[in-house]
């Protein structure tokens, strides 16, 4: 498992040190003329796992230096330090007893990529969701003061995390608080992409004064505060912490690093490198391309940027809005600079992205809003008020909610249906691929009535064009007549494919047994149907399309003729769209299996072990069903 291109010997320069730290007390007994070293072999830990196993790279090689003098300083876990995003900890995991993950290839992978408490209690949250770690300081400090106790609480937070507004309520809090916490602003000049917002012209300000401008976020709030200019000098960032040690009020130490310091790849292209798969070391090159990289038709990403940027050309109105994370969008740099004011970035900052696009809809602007399902709910109450309340044509892309996408605890995506399948206007279609897809961004854009999220689909892009055919409509039997149902979707008067009303498309009529397979789960129902089939069922196959409605007539005329209904999701059941249609159904003789996943934080987990452990499988949903028709 040795890394492609890692240089003769690696192994043993990588563990002459730290193979002997164990613990925070290991790093401060070592001179501190060994420490550079230290740092040395730190940083080609983190290259050689995360070339195997892929990983954080800009952002845990910038702050190797800034977390050594941390735990020199400090003593975790007596001392609470609080990693922001926490995607950053590498160092910090190295130097508190997890090591061995990192310099033995038999290990790369085995730990979170983010803190975790079930591994150390030197981690002391589960994070993976930014702009938190102030207020949890303002938490701890609080506690810490009531029990009479005497240590220290230090946060640790990316300035990209600043633009979130829970970090700008965090010292707003802490001014008030008055205790004594460190908050050092680790300034490195980018969040994922490059950072948004007005606070940066000050940040930038702060850097070339060296901290002397006289206009200070930081002294505004009512901070104490110290400049750093060189966040990558270990003995520098030792000497400031250890004047802090003891403080008896709120400062913020802001500290000026180099994203991906250390390799010159990362340097060079920071937000390609922020996260990446498995790379080669030497010549830098991915194995696959990161998620940052959408250039590429054949993803969600790259048909959105390219479709998008083509409607802005014949459309002015039209507005892309993303969160930090533009690539999810396919918006690269390139595609960013095209659409020029037709684009923006709000930074982290999902609850203003929300009602921004909100107050476009009202003015007459089509806004398209990108967000990955997992940092969907941080604006769940934006979506509420300022969107569906007012029911404005807001159009919302919801990005990786699948048991395919993210697999950390920190990450779980696959929770959206059930977190807006109560929220009143709301139209929530689920495409099962590429053409359906673009069919309801067309409709989407063109539909004033109300707030449209289209859930991209999560296992990568198929293409259906049969499934958008309006020939050899589809029926099912309806006490002894033969009804007909939709095989596609209706038809506007433009031509174009029409979603005003809910309506299912049955894709192969049958008996006894009904599939609704939504979204990205199809492929899975039509495998189920394809297996009854073989052992002599003749099963209904429906693709449902609306993800928070419900077709009623259809469930109407399956109820009457099928005696068993399967609902297959790919989200929570609790509180999703199987539950909707089992509720409806609930006095009708006909038994409603749902499938999904139930509502835990698997970490790290399979996606194929996951669907298996909750019997959504090919397997167990067709003996589900034979015990039930029994």
């Amino acid at each position: 498992m040795t890394p492609r291109g890692a240089p003769e010997g690696w192994r043993f320069a990588a563990r002459m040190l730290l193979e002997r730290i164990t613990s925070p007390q290991d790093v401060k007994a070592l001179d501190p003329s060994s420490l550079p070293q230290l740092c040395t072999e730190i940083r080609r830990a983190i290259l050689m796992s995360s070339a195997s196993v892929g990983g954080h790279i800009g952002s845990n090689l910038g702050v190797v230096e800034l977390t050594v003098a941390l735990h020199r300083v400090f003593d975790s876990p007596t001392d609470k330090l609080i990693f922001d995003v926490s995607h950053q900890t590498y160092t910090h995991k190295m130097l508190t007893g997890r090591a061995s993950n990192y310099l033995d290839p038999a290990c790369y992978g085995q730990l979170s990529g983010f803190s975790n408490p079930l591994e150390s209690e030197h981690d002391l949250f589960s994070m993976g969701h930014t702009s938190t770690s102030v207020s949890l300081a303002c938490g701890m400090a609080k506690a810490r003061d009531l029990a009479g106790e005497m240590h220290q609480v230090v946060a640790v937070i990316g300035d990209g995390s600043l633009s979130g507004g829970l970090a700008l309520e965090g010292l707003d809090s802490l001014a008030e608080l008055g205790s004594g916490v460190i908050v050092v602003v680790n300034d490195n000049g980018w969040s994922i992409a490059e950072n948004h917002g007005g606070l940066y012209r000050n940040l930038a300000e702060l850097r070339e004064s060296a901290g002397g401008a006289p206009c200070n976020l930081f002294r505004a709030f009512g901070l104490d505060y110290r400049f750093v200019a060189n966040g990558n000098d270990e003995a520098e960032l030792e000497r400031v912490f250890t004047e802090l040690r003891n403080v008896d009020h709120p400062v913020v130490v802001h500290v000026c690093t180099t994203k991906g310091a250390g390799y010159e790849p990362a340097t060079a292209d920071s937000e390609n490198w922020h996260h990446v798969g498995p790379f080669d070391v030497e010549s830098g090159t991915y194995d696959v391309f990161p998620r940052n990289r959408c250039e590429d038709a054949e993803t969600y990403a790259g048909i959105t940027g390219s479709y998008l940027l083509d409607r802005m050309k014949s459309d002015a109105s039209v507005v892309a809005i993303s969160a930090a994370t533009p690539y999810i969008m396919g918006f690269t740099p390139q595609r960013r600079a095209q659409a020029g004011e037709q684009f923006v970035d709000v930074g982290i900052a999902e609850e203003h992205a929300a009602t921004y696009a909100a107050g476009l809809a009202r003015a007459g602007a089509k806004p398209v809003l990108g967000l990955y399902g997992v940092f969907m709910q941080r604006a769940y109450d934006e979506f509420w008020h300022d969107i569906c309340l007012n029911n404005l044509p807001v159009v919302i892309l919801d990005f990786g909610s699948s048991v395919y996408g993210t697999a950390d605890a920190t990450h779980l995506s696959f929770f959206d249906l059930a977190l807006m399948g109560g929220l009143p206007n709301l139209r929530c279609l689920a495409p099962v691929c590429r053409e359906e897809y673009v069919a309801m961004l067309d409709w989407a854009l063109a539909q004033n009535e109300r707030p449209v999220v289209i859930r991209v689909p999560g296992n990568g892009v198929v293409s259906r064009p049969d499934l958008m055919t309006d020939s050899d409509a589809a029926s099912v039997p309806v006490s002894g007549v033969i009804a007909p149902l939709a095989s596609a979707p209706s038809v506007a008067a433009n031509g174009a494919a029409c979603f005003d009303t809910p309506r299912y498309q049955v894709v192969r009529p049958g008996s006894e047994v009904a599939v609704l397979a939504l979204g990205s789960f199809f492929a899975l129902g039509e495998r189920v149907c394809d297996a009854l089939s073989s052992e002599g069922l003749n099963p209904t196959l429906v693709n449902p399309r609306f993800a928070t409605e419900l077709d009623t007539a259809t469930l109407d005329a399956l109820a009457a003729t099928h005696r068993v209904i399967v609902t297959l999701e790919d989200g929570v059941l609790e509180g999703g769209w199987g539950e909707q249609v089992a509720r409806y159904l609930g006095d009708r003789d006909v038994r409603v299996l749902c499938r999904g996943v139930h509502k835990d934080f698997p970490d790290r987990f399979d996606a194929a072990e996951l669907l298996a452990q909750n019997g959504t499988t090919v397997e167990a949903i067709v003996r589900d069903v034979h015990r039930v028709l029994k």
